[in-house]
């Protein structure tokens, strides 16, 4: 069966950079100005993979993508991490004192705001996707309009770059994780997992799980705690942990489900993380 992957954003964004990461460049995308429209995508099987960004060493998680990975009952099949790199584009030909006025996502003109303090001429433009704005610009000749963009972006619309590395800190990383409908079959070679499960109000019941999780040799990097919307003040906690053998990965599932009292592996895969 054909790859289509589903994309958040444009091609030239980063999620597109990850799903030619992952997949090679001879890949199909679909473009989603949205993650509802992402998912919706899986769902009607127009797109049969989805690239979605989770969280970012300065935004923090993307809490919402938590939630539609879980209410759509999505696997997650692998992981990247992404080094995020900002750069300026504009038509070839322009320089920095032609160009009027800058468009980008809001997060991108967040993270590159210092470097605009020298150039008081330009007025900064929220706009819906980095690579988007990038493609309106070739595509519409826009003169005295740049973008904040990855690289790939300049490569495939023929932009050129102003400025590179222009983000306020310089060690930004996204974690973007692929996700399908369809459950992957067992694989013995994995060694990370993603789970979901909520607890009663008994104390010490989080304590216990995490314990039950260390004495199986599960290392946890990251967990999350999401409101149960129909029950105020009750929480599901969103858990990622590696390990070295599956066996123990088994054995402390067989455990917190036992412990939890609702509980769902959201995938297993391949720690992106070397």
């Amino acid at each position: 069966m054909k790859k289509i992957i589903a994309i958040q954003g444009a091609e030239g964004s980063n999620h597109h950079k990850v799903a030619r990461d992952f997949y090679g460049s001879k890949i199909a995308l679909k473009e989603c100005m949205s993650f509802d429209v992402l998912v919706d995508s899986l769902i009607d099987k127009s797109a049969n993979l989805g690239v979605m960004a989770l969280e970012n060493t300065i935004a923090g998680s993307i809490i919402p993508n938590y939630a539609l990975i879980d209410n759509n009952n999505l696997h997650i099949i692998g992981e990247q991490y992404l080094n995020i790199h900002h750069h300026l584009m504009a038509l070839k030909g322009q320089k920095m004192e032609d160009i009027k006025e800058v468009c980008s996502h809001p997060m991108a003109l967040l993270q590159c705001k210092e470097f605009f303090k020298k150039y008081p001429h330009i007025k900064l433009v929220e706009d819906v996707d980095t690579a988007e704005v990038a493609k309106r610009i070739a595509k519409e000749n826009l003169v005295g309009i740049a973008a904040i963009a990855p690289k790939i972006a300049a490569e495939i619309f023929g932009l050129s770059i102003l400025e590179d590395e222009i983000q306020t800190i310089k060690d930004n990383s996204t974690r973007f994780v692929i996700v399908q409908t369809d459950k992957p079959a067992e694989d013995v070679t994995v060694d990370k997992a993603s789970i979901k499960f909520q607890l009663s109000h008994k104390r010490g019941s989080l304590a216990a799980i995490l314990n039950a999780m260390s004495d199986c040799k599960m290392n946890l990097t990251k967990i999350q705690s999401l409101p149960v919307i129909e029950t105020p003040w009750k929480y599901s906690f969103f858990v990622d942990v590696t390990f070295e053998d599956y066996n123990d990965y088994k054995k402390a599932i067989s455990l917190i489900e036992i412990m939890a009292e609702e509980f769902k592996v959201l995938g297993v895969f391949k720690n992106g993380r070397i």
